[in-house]
């Protein structure tokens, strides 16, 4: 795997002045060390460690140290980080104090079915109780959760953007629901346990996010998106365009989580996201023009006349107001830094 760009580490330093002291000589213990959010995180806290000497230890929670060493040595490797086997539900806790807890790991939301009929749902809280059994029995002093906008189920068509105080829910009846009532009572169970025993539960819910390391695969319509220009297109979109999204870049999403981890109010949610929000069918003429791909765009359904489109965008003034927090990298910017990272990687591929 490509490491993370420089530029962008030494933006998230540049952008966090200030933030790092609070964990000079702490022991931070991390979950889903090996994903999108959790590397980013782990790259950035290693950057600042090795610049402030700050003397953290790290234990990163992966299910396969073994495969991450290979991906990231550079990360994987540092003297500061402690690689532990295992996943949300099932690991062996590791000796010692930790003041800072960081629950990134979740599961992919997957539709019920006869072996899992809660579908993910099961995974995912269990999972969460567990790191916070852990924490309340290893000293913690601040923990977050990264939890998602999936908590306030469908966003009206009439409301732009999402505040936190909005009091929508999934729908119990639907069963794609799972992974949204995973994330509402995992929010509630890192409150409660914080409020019960004395540390402090901070909430961050994700929206949507560009940058490297994002998956080009999955079910994320700006990297599908990225891998259909890096194919020579076309760029296939699914429905019919409409839907509003928005994306703020990986290296701001590291700022935005390690203020609200040190510096957010406890019992209190902050949306992580942009507000900056266009259609999906404006997205991919996006990034056609960033890359200057000659691909044509192919849209599978036409819109119904008179529908109001779909959204999933956030209103972030909370976290700008209370903690200073923007977006620095462009969208533009953000699908450029992107596309020119998987470029490099694929180009390591052909090379091995």
């Amino acid at each position: 795997m490509s490491p993370l760009p420089e530029t962008d580490l030494d933006h998230i330093i540049s952008h966090t002045h200030g933030l790092w002291e609070s964990l000079r000589g702490a022991s931070i213990f991390l979950t889903g060390a090996t994903g999108f959010v959790g590397t980013w995180l782990l790259a950035s806290v290693l950057r600042a460690n090795d610049e402030f000497d700050l003397g953290i230890s790290i234990v990163a929670l992966t299910r396969n140290p073994e495969r991450f060493m290979g991906q990231a040595p550079e990360l994987a490797g540092h003297k500061a980080v402690r690689l532990l086997e295992g996943d949300m539900c099932g690991f062996v806790p590791p000796a010692g104090h930790f003041p800072f807890v960081i629950h990134a790991a979740t599961e992919r939301s997957f539709e019920p079915d006869d072996g899992r009929p809660l579908g993910t749902f099961d995974a995912d809280v269990g999972g969460t109780r567990r790191v916070l059994e852990f924490a309340r029995t290893h000293g913690v002093r601040r923990f977050l959760f990264t939890s998602s906008g999936a908590v306030y189920g469908a966003q009206p068509a009439s409301l732009t953007h999402i505040p936190e105080d909005y009091v929508g829910a999934p729908s119990t009846m639907l069963s794609n629901s799972a992974y949204g009532q995973a994330k509402r009572v995992s929010e509630f169970m890192s409150v409660m346990y914080g409020r019960t025993y004395g540390f402090d539960s901070t909430i961050a819910r994700l929206f949507a996010f560009v940058g490297p390391l994002l998956p080009l695969n999955a079910n994320f319509a700006v990297g599908n998106f990225i891998r259909d220009a890096l194919a020579g297109g076309p760029l296939r979109i699914a429905g019919d365009g409409t839907p509003y999204r928005s994306y703020l870049y990986a290296a701001d999403l590291a700022i935005w989580l390690w203020t609200i981890l040190l510096r957010g109010t406890p019992n209190h949610p902050y949306n992580v996201g942009s507000a900056r929000d266009v259609t999906i069918a404006e997205l991919a003429r996006t990034v056609i023009d960033v890359t200057g791909t000659a691909a044509k765009i192919e849209v599978a359904q036409r819109p119904v006349p008179g529908a109001l489109p779909a959204r999933y965008v956030p209103n972030v003034d909370r976290a700008a107001s209370e903690l200073g927090l923007r977006n620095h990298v462009s969208l533009e910017d953000g699908i450029m830094k992107t596309y020119e990272w998987h470029r490099a990687q694929g180009r390591r591929k052909t090379i091995a």
